[in-house]
């Protein structure tokens, strides 16, 4: 809402002096060209402070003005998939700074997802934190993360938000086009450390224990070895069922891995989950059109935040935390 002018110091004393004289709200203002409402509120206000000057108000003043409401109603009206940042932007560069906070009020919320928790899963998360707090950096460092994730050609690889009016949600220009069992996809396994990403694997086929260890086999000590990783690092994967399979446990043993004790439910804790999610974002901008397209894009370097992974997880009481 855009605020309304100011009335003058002297147009409100006069409304006191003509109160005071005995004339109506009414009368007074349209003796003024002031509207009733008005007036009685600064009649009002004079009986309870004696004064009609401005009184501290609560809260911030506002910082986008008239003008770069309608140039931001303008544009996400045009373009519903303009950011935040964008918005933000544009405002500066017409003289207003502000924080994409500041234009979000309109943002479209998305519902969040977590993991079904029990109270078992939940008091391993809290052990395995604070077990794990005060290690220092660099066992973080020597840390080989990895994990498996499938890619649609079509489907939704990243959040995407719109700005739109009420009840426009189908039309054409506030939808993402889709197409049955999202046009196909690849599964990938990777890998990656603080000092980089490791290998990249296509698994081109449903992968079972026996797989999974030839990928290991494979591409895992070449990984370390190519990043330079420290005597001792240890290895990390999560209980997906191939993981903690009897054969894998046995090959593992064999060659002398160090596993990292993983709790389950915890893809909020492995910072692979926000490479994977930088990777499907780039994705969804390629905009690849056909598989071999959607092979070609790589995944890049993500630093780890171990620590506050960990103390997220105590903070939130063992429940699932924000990747960040």
């Amino acid at each position: 809402m855009v605020k309304t002018k100011e009335l003058s110091k002297d147009t409100r004393n006069k409304i006191v002096d003509l109160h005071q004289a005995g004339k109506t709200e009414s009368a007074i203002g349209k003796q003024l060209g002031v509207k009733k409402s008005t007036v009685g509120a600064i009649i009002r206000k004079w009986k309870t402070y004696k004064t009609t000057a401005n009184l501290p108000r609560s809260g911030a003043p506002r910082k986008i003005s008239a003008r770069g409401v309608k140039m931001t109603t303008r544009t996400v009206s045009r373009y519903p998939r303009t950011t935040r940042g964008d918005l933000v932007n544009d405002l500066q560069k017409a003289g207003t700074n502000v924080t994409k906070a500041t234009v979000r009020d309109s943002d479209p919320a998305v519902p969040g997802v977590s993991p079904c928790l029990s109270q078992y899963i939940i008091q391993a998360r809290l052990k395995f934190a604070r077990q794990h707090m005060n290690d220092p950096e660099d066992d973080w460092e020597n840390v080989m993360w990895s994990d498996e994730i499938k890619i649609e050609l079509f489907g939704k690889n990243s959040t995407c938000r719109f700005w739109r009016k009420k009840n426009a949600e189908l039309h054409p220009k506030n939808t993402i086009p889709t197409v049955k069992h999202g046009g196909g996809n690849i599964m990938l396994w990777g890998c990656f450390s603080a000092k980089g990403p490791g290998r990249l694997v296509r698994v081109h086929e449903r992968m079972n224990g026996a797989m999974y260890c030839e990928i290991l086999r494979a591409n895992l000590h070449p990984s370390a070895r190519a990043l330079k990783m420290k005597r001792g690092w240890v290895f990390q994967h999560d209980n997906d069922p191939k993981h903690t399979a009897r054969a894998t446990k046995e090959w593992l043993r064999k060659k002398h891995f160090k596993v990292l004790e993983w709790p389950s439910q915890s893809p909020d804790l492995n910072p692979i989950e926000n490479l994977w999610r930088e990777l499907k974002v780039h994705v969804a901008q390629r905009q690849p059109q056909n598989i071999t397209a959607l092979e070609e894009i790589l995944c890049a370097n993500l630093v780890k935040t171990c620590r506050k992974r960990l103390t997220s997880v105590i903070a939130n009481k063992g429940y699932v935390t924000v990747l960040s």
